[in-house]
């Protein structure tokens, strides 16, 4: 039997996309990914390690989702985030063609969340298990995880690179912080402006100029 896993990174940063990532095994094979725990509770140098061996021994999918498309699908009357990792989730068991998937859900209304997701599956034979914390009780969620989890280190690293150092990405980083209220304006391609980190640090900045134009006009 072919098992699925499938997780996210980066769900929550202002800066940066979003990473989801499918891994599939033949279920008699998981002992090749042995090792893989949630990304979260793994240094930066073993991720790095375990995401070779996952990628050398499983077959995956790696979707890397921009802050636009995050912020459409939150503008947009027919999606929010959820939906939108839905749709994403589907995307990649429509490739991979699992006979199991396991989905680590965002949602706190897994029924809902699982029918929705079912609706976008071509392939009705293929069983569908929707629960929380599935990274951390799935072997082949945990190694999704960390394919997730370093595809979104190295595409932040992208941003340093090219933008400079903007921190891990989160609201509640103070090197993030800082870099946001400097460059929102500069840099919109990296900002998720549907996140009220951006928008308050917008309606502040332009208040500012507000008052210094009618300053100036006095």
């Amino acid at each position: 039997m072919k098992i699925l896993g499938v997780d996210e990174a980066g769900r929550g940063p202002v800066i940066g996309p979003m990473v989801m990532a499918g891994v599939m095994l033949n279920e008699k094979d998981l002992h090749l990914i042995k090792g893989s725990k949630d990304s979260k509770l793994l240094t930066h140098e073993k991720r790095i390690e375990l995401d070779k061996k996952i990628k050398k021994n499983a077959r995956y999918k790696v979707l890397v989702i921009s802050p636009e498309i995050i912020d459409n699908a939150i503008l947009s009357e027919e999606l929010n985030l959820n939906w939108l990792e839905a749709h994403k989730q589907a995307e990649i068991i429509n490739y991979l063609q699992p006979d199991k998937a396991i989905i680590d859900c965002p949602s706190i209304n897994i029924n809902s969340y699982k029918n929705y997701l079912q609706n976008l599956i071509k392939n009705k034979n293929i069983k569908l298990i929707v629960e929380h914390k599935a990274d951390f009780n799935h072997l082949i969620c945990s190694a999704a995880s960390i394919l997730a989890k370093v595809e979104r280190e190295n595409q932040m690293d992208k941003i340093k690179q090219k933008y400079g150092n903007c921190g891990p990405g989160y609201p509640s980083n103070k090197t993030t912080q800082e870099f946001t209220k400097k460059n929102w304006e500069k840099y919109p391609e990296i900002f998720r402006k549907t996140w009220s980190t951006f928008k308050r640090i917008k309606n502040s900045k332009n208040q500012t100029k507000l008052l210094k134009f009618s300053e100036e006009k006095d």
